[in-house]
């Protein structure tokens, strides 16, 4: 009974840890709204928040990884420094410019394809295999195009209004301003995606020559913080941007420092040790669910059709995806096995051959 409530235990913890995650991305979206509708400046934003995340791993990377890192070099640090271009600086540039155009919803739903475009990298530089004869195959690419056209109709049709909201006419302006930009940030946030997906096709390889995960975060953080100081002398050249004038605009940027990309980085990495990277995946499209009822609710965003049948579609090519990344490591596995287990039988059948042999002699 006990080994019985150790396992219902852990799995709760897991279930529970997993939940928290994807509600510190759901409220990374909506924070991130707020902050751009108060006026946090694109750039000044992702500098603090860069700031405070490069306090909060750095200590972590030195102590826990002091007899753990491999020499620096030079071909190291430019590898470092194209990581953190494209996973911080284009990855969050293009999201907050996404984001500025569009709503939390529709750049949740959005990153759902992320998966999917990953794959797609993956296998352009042959780093994943396809076999279309296997049907593990066949869910991969299929789940591919699936959630590729999740994506184009949440780009191409937002549908009817659901749980329409009466709107001032201060509102209506300035709501009817921004979707004249909905290309923008559909535009904005495919680049996001792919900076993202890029990303974490590009880190693998690095992490095989440094495998000290803290530290290529740190060293990413600080070469994308230098990154967008950079921006920053041709974009922020007014002072009173970098002032911190209110508790929102204190609350947003903390949160974004402290949660967004410290927290979630120990959650989501004790989420993989424990439960693996496809479990922990299977959960992103939960992120999608909370962030419209939280949109809805507190920012009074509009919910259309569009966005929902987009999202289904997005989702349900994530889960075909990842079933067959799962079914293919099944497949291997019982390969591995009878390859194993063929060794060993010849190897017992040659055994015998030879003791028969030398009975014969």
């Amino acid at each position: 009974m006990g080994g019985k409530g150790g396992v219902v235990t852990e799995k709760m913890k897991l279930m529970m840890a997993l939940i928290t995650l994807q509600l510190c991305f759901a409220g990374f979206h909506i924070v991130s709204r707020v902050a751009l509708n108060i006026g946090v400046s694109k750039v000044v934003y992702p500098v603090y928040r860069n700031i405070l995340a490069l306090l909060l791993i750095s200590p972590f990377a030195y102590f826990l990884e002091k007899n753990e890192r491999p020499p620096l070099t030079f071909s190291l640090l430019v590898q470092f420094f194209l990581l953190a271009l494209i996973g911080i600086t284009a990855n969050q540039g293009f999201y907050l410019l996404g984001l500025y155009y569009a709503s939390p919803t529709f750049a949740s739903a959005m990153q759902n394809s992320v998966p999917a475009i990953t794959f797609i990298m993956a296998c352009a530089l042959r780093l994943e295999e396809i076999n279309l004869a296997r049907r593990d195959g066949v869910a991969k690419v299929l789940g591919t195009v699936v959630s590729i056209g999740g994506a184009t109709i949440i780009t191409l049709y937002r549908g009817i209004p659901i749980f329409h909201k009466s709107l001032g006419s201060e509102e209506t302006y300035l709501h009817e301003s921004k979707s004249q930009n909905w290309t923008f940030g559909c535009l904005y946030l495919l680049g996001h995606c792919l900076s993202w997906a890029g990303w974490m096709v590009l880190q693998a390889p690095v992490l095989k020559k440094y495998p000290a995960k803290l530290t290529l975060t740190s060293f990413t953080c600080l070469f994308g913080l230098i990154q967008f100081l950079v921006i920053a002398l041709f974009v922020e050249t007014d002072i009173n941007n970098w002032v911190i004038v209110s508790w929102e605009e204190l609350l947003t940027i903390l949160y974004a420092g402290i949660v967004a990309s410290g927290i979630v980085v120990y959650l989501q990495t004790w989420c993989i040790h424990k439960g693996g990277p496809v479990f922990v995946a299977v959960f992103q499209p939960l992120q999608t669910l909370l962030v419209a009822a939280m949109a809805f609710l507190l920012l009074g965003d509009q919910l259309y059709s569009g966005r929902i049948v987009g999202a289904v579609f997005i989702m349900l090519g994530l889960y075909l995806v990842l079933w067959g990344k799962t079914e293919e490591r099944r497949t291997m596995r019982n390969q591995e096995d009878e390859s194993l287990t063929k060794h060993l039988l010849g190897d017992e059948t040659t055994g015998e051959a030879e003791e028969n042999n030398e009975s014969a002699v």
